[in-house]
């Protein structure tokens, strides 16, 4: 925990007045109208420069050059079957990414699978005089290829749709709804406003920009227009999407809402008539489909529909009409151009619209759009608030292998695809409560003096993974089973949801031990506890390919945990590693991302935990190759944990990642013990530790055979078995032998905790043996060595040296080191891998030589990830280096979200080169910030928890010091199919 007052940090250039005019933010704070005093800005004529991807060198090719054409021929077989690769680096996308992303809509795991983010701007009509003066724009700025911050900022899925347009009109609220049917996937949207004169090219792009700012704190973002495009009106548009903490129902909501505050400074009266158009389009090429009809339909893929749906308020200021169709082409219905003129003219549709019929379907090629518009009379020196609101309806989320869920919105408003009417009016009636609740959040950490202005956007701002990360939040109930996908399961219909009745006995399954059996006591367990996995309901999940080696047959599914008498049920949650890497939930990334999950949905994290506690304990025998090598295996072994829960299949087929065999890295299961810890630490729930209790031992005792001399320490084996994956570790790491030595800190305590002695003493015993050892190896005065072998970079200094220190002080638990030993190491870090890299302004750098140049064995040891070097500031700020840990982290927000930095706001990538380059955008791993504010503020359950070393209280008997003082021989690595630990059993 942090202490005092003194946080240094460089000069601050953030306030609004050097964005927006003082006179204007003042005219503006009504009703919420003005941005924050802390905020993300840019102006809106800001260049959107490209991003810069980075390569490889020409002898990192030639090493990996045998796993490059692995890669190629499975990439293509997997498009051969319709699927996309988890990673795919040789198919690039048309659109180069640029520095043009702003805060996404919608709460958490609301829209389909795979994001990208686009822009639609409102339109702006003003009439003062009597008519004689009069201002038209799109509310963008003209240059097309500019920042596209527009404040109607919209998420959609990269998939092409088929659409419908209705409106109607209710007590106070307007509504034009959209209804789509899901196809095959496309590419991101195309721009419309390359049109023939009819189209949107004929609008009135009058914006420059120069006056006009964006400005963001997630989860709301303000766009101000200060005297754009009339000089005497200004605008705020203030967008606001429910992500609230601990609120595990409207987070999951997909709506937001978009407030106009209209201010008029002339001395005439004005009417102002604000527009919301809309596509008939969800991206790609879906505009040019044809067939989009006025009515809900499924494609023949017999895809999820989806239903938009756009609000506005009217009240008795406020008069709302609409337009419900119009063709960008006006071949068969009203034109673009002619809509445009018919705004300018009016200032409004007219009002029998809300009488017509359900449009003809359109034909291929014919792009039909409806619009919204909503207009009021503002007096001089008078003010005015507009309300929008956008929804979206969809309902079900599908996988390509045939298992669909139901949204965690569904719970609460049906799976409908008319539900949109129902989310859009709720968010027109709840958006204030929604500001209450986030202000009260984001209040006390934005007005604490003590903390850098950067880092207080910062913060908040990475949070848009979250939504934009391509998060999945299902109900928890069990999948529906595509037959047509998975033919012959179990002659399931596919529209046939599973139930919590379903019998454990109806799964067949002759390698997989369900989790609902008893782990027989002991006689370990104390004070009445009793080891027991938690009761779960197996329901058949995904298809299993035949096997001829003696595993699954055809007809044998893996079960679908559905937890039966477990906690509260949040539902079941997913979140990409990043948008290039799409692997759900990897668990390596998770560690360090899972620090925002924890403090703010503590509940979905203990569910992800849970997710993973069920996988330890499962094995699926299918073959899989590893591209790394081309050798083969099985796909999950049973007691190791899996780097993911899959790609096409979550839940059902694991470890998407088939680079190497992860069932050998040494960082996963020290990661999930310590995640564990951790997360029963902060949230003192003794039910989530007993729970998962067995799988923490197999995980544990999984990693024997990695200790082959006896020592308690377990080695790496010469290849990347670890979230470094391109980098090879020889003997003793700093990394994972650091991650393994406080595992067994933290498995000693927690069994100890518990009450299972038998285990606290093995651990506690095998943890004062490792920890000899591990710094007689490594430790060399200054730091610790990368690893204990004898290769030209075994002496270099790692950046992430420290994380299992990290974890040990952020779970309570006692320093595994002295603690000068410790602030040594991080001050060498801070001085090599920080500072001597531009000046510390980019971040740390993975890997230094001792002679202060970065370390060029391979490209991820001279990278800078971002996420990492979080994790590097957080473990500086709970050891007292508070000016070196902000330092640290200033450097990714100096490199990746300042105006002299790379471009990369809203899309932060794994990490760049020392020349800015980035690898992986819209990557998981920097929601590690959020690690930074845990160690400002640690869990109420830590900062109480006795101040006492649990550890001394293990007491070891003489007869376990000599049971294992006795293990002295060579481990052999136990037959996957028999796995010894009494957590659970298998019959072999």
């Amino acid at each position: 925990m942090v202490s005092g007052h003194i946080f240094h940090c460089r000069k601050n250039s953030w306030p609004a007045e050097e964005y927006v005019a003082r006179t204007a933010l003042q005219l503006l704070d009504f009703d919420g109208g003005a941005p924050p005093e802390q905020a993300w800005r840019r102006r809106l004529n800001s260049h959107a420069n490209l991003l810069k991807e980075f390569s490889v060198t020409f002898m990192e090719a030639m090493r990996m050059m045998s796993l490059g054409l692995r890669l190629w021929s499975y990439v293509r077989e997997e498009a051969s079957h319709g699927r996309k690769a988890p990673i795919d680096p040789f198919t690039k996308e048309r659109c180069k990414p640029s520095a043009s992303q702003g805060v996404p809509l919608g709460g958490m795991g609301c829209v389909p699978l795979f994001l990208c983010l686009c822009f639609s701007e409102p339109h702006i009509f003003v009439s003062r005089d009597g008519g004689n003066k009069k201002y038209s724009s799109v509310l963008a700025p003209g240059h097309h290829e500019g920042l596209n911050f527009g404040p109607s900022t919209v998420l959609y899925c990269a998939t092409r749709l088929s659409n419908h347009i209705t409106n109607y009109l209710s007590q106070y609220f307007v509504f034009y709804v959209v209804s789509c049917a899901a196809g095959p996937s496309s590419d991101v949207l195309c721009d419309f406003r390359k049109n023939s004169d009819s189209g949107i090219s004929s609008w009135d792009w009058n914006l420059s920009g120069q006056h006009s700012t964006y400005h963001a704190l997630f989860p709301r973002a303000w766009t101000v227009y200060d005297g754009e495009p009339d000089p005497d009106l200004k605008i705020s548009c203030r967008q606001i999407s429910p992500f609230i903490p601990h609120d595990y129902k409207d987070s999951s909501l997909p709506t937001s809402v978009f407030v106009y505050t209209l201010v008029n400074t002339g001395k005439d009266r004005a009417k102002v008539s604000l527009l919301m158009t809309w596509a008939n389009s969800i991206g790609g090429f879906s505009h040019n489909s044809g067939g989009h009809y006025n009515e809900p339909f499924i494609t023949a893929k017999d895809n999820p529909p989806v239903t938009f749906a756009v609000a506005a308020c009217e009240t008795q200021n406020v008069n709302v009409t609409v337009l419900p169709v119009f063709d960008l082409s006006g071949e068969n219905h009203l034109s673009a151009k002619e809509m445009w003129n018919t705004m300018v003219q009016n200032g409004h549709f007219n009002r029998e619209n809300f009488n017509a019929g359900s449009s003809m379907p359109s034909s291929p090629g014919q792009k039909l759009c409806a619009a919204v518009s909503a207009s009021t009379w503002v007096e001089p020196h008078g003010r005015c608030t507009v309300a929008f609101a956008l929804a979206w309806s969809s309902p079900k989320v599908k996988f390509q292998k045939g298992c669909s869920y139901n949204r965690r919105y569904t719970q609460f408003y049906g799976t409908s695809e008319r539900s949109a009417f129902n989310l859009v009016h709720d968010a027109l009636t709840k958006y204030k409560l929604w500001e209450e609740e986030i202000e009260k959040w984001q209040n006390p950490i934005l007005n604490d003096e003590r903390l850098p202005e950067w880092y207080k956007f910062t913060l908040f701002n990475e949070l848009y993974f979250l939504v934009a990360g391509g998060t999945v939040w299902t109900d928890g109930q069990p999948p529906a089973i595509d037959e047509k996908a998975s033919p012959g399961l179990n002659q399931q219909k596919s529209s046939k949801r599973g139930t919590k009745d379903t019998k454990p006995e109806s799964v067949k399954d002759s390698h997989v031990n369900l989790a609902g059996e008893q782990v027989p006591d002991s006689g370990h367990m104390t004070n009445g506890d009793q080891r027991s996995v938690s009761k779960f309901v197996a329901v058949h999940g995904s298809q299993m390919q035949e096997q001829t080696n003696g595993g699954l047959k055809s007809e044998e599914p893996i079960p679908y945990l559905i937890s039966k008498d477990g906690p509260e049920n949040v539902g079941k949650f997913l979140y990409l590693e990043g948008v290039e890497y799409i692997m759900w939930n990897t668990y390596d990334v998770h560690f360090y991302a899972s620090f925002a999950l924890l403090d703010l949905f503590p509940k979905i994290e203990l569910s992800i935990q849970r997710d993973f506690a069920n996988a330890v304990l499962y094995e699926d025998r299918r073959k899989v190759k590893f591209l790394a090598d081309g050798t083969s295996g099985i796909r999950k072994v049973k007691g190791s944990v899996p780097h993911d829960l899959g790609t096409h299949d979550p839940w059902h087929e694991m470890n998407a990642y088939n680079i190497h065999d992860t069932s050998k890295w040494k960082d996963l299961n020290p990661k999930f013990v310590l995640q564990i810890y951790r997360d029963f630490a902060a949230t003192g729930d003794m039910q989530f530790g007993r729970d998962v209790w067995s799988a923490v031992c197999a995980a544990m005792d999984y990693m024997d055979q990695f200790d082959r001399d006896g020592d308690g320490l377990i080695e790496n084996d010469g290849f990347p078995d670890q979230t470094y994956d391109a980098w090879t570790v020889h003997g003793i790491s700093a990394y994972c032998g650091g991650l393994w030595l406080a595992a067994l800190q933290a498995a000693a305590t927690m069994a100890h905790r518990l009450g299972d002695r038998h285990f606290a003493e093995k651990y506690k015993l095998k943890f004062i043996k490792a920890k000899a050892v591990y710094e007689a190896k490594l430790w060399n005065g200054s730091y610790f060595n990368y690893d204990s072998g004898t290769s030209s970079n075994s002496r270099s200094i790692q950046a992430d040296q420290l994380a299992g220190q990290w974890y040990t002080a952020s779970s309570g638990l006692p320093p595994l080191f002295e603690e000068h030993k410790i602030r040594t190491a991080l001050q060498k870090i801070f001085e090599f891998n920080v500072m001597k890299v531009k000046g510390g302004r980019m971040g740390a750098a993975n890997g230094m030589t001792p002679k202060g140049k970065v370390d060029e064995t391979c490209m991820q040891s001279r990278e800078i990830w971002t996420g990492v070097t979080y994790a590097v500031a957080a473990n500086m700020l709970l050891h007292g280096m508070e000016h070196q840990g902000f330092i640290t982290a200033e450097g990714i927000f100096i490199a990746g979200w300042s105006e002299e930095g790379y471009g990369y706001w809203f899309q932060t990538p794994e990490g760049w080169t020392t020349d800015g380059h980035y690898r992986s955008l819209l990557y998981m791993r920097p929601l590690a910030i959020w690690a930074i504010q845990y160690a400002l503020s640690p869990p109420k359950a830590i900062l109480e928890a006795p101040k006492v070393n649990l550890m001394d209280r293990i007491h070891i008997s003489p007869h376990m010091a000599r049971a294992i003082s006795e293990i002295s021989i060579r481990k052999i690595a136990p037959d996957n199919r028999c796995f010894p630990t009494s957590a659970f059993h298998c019959e072999c």
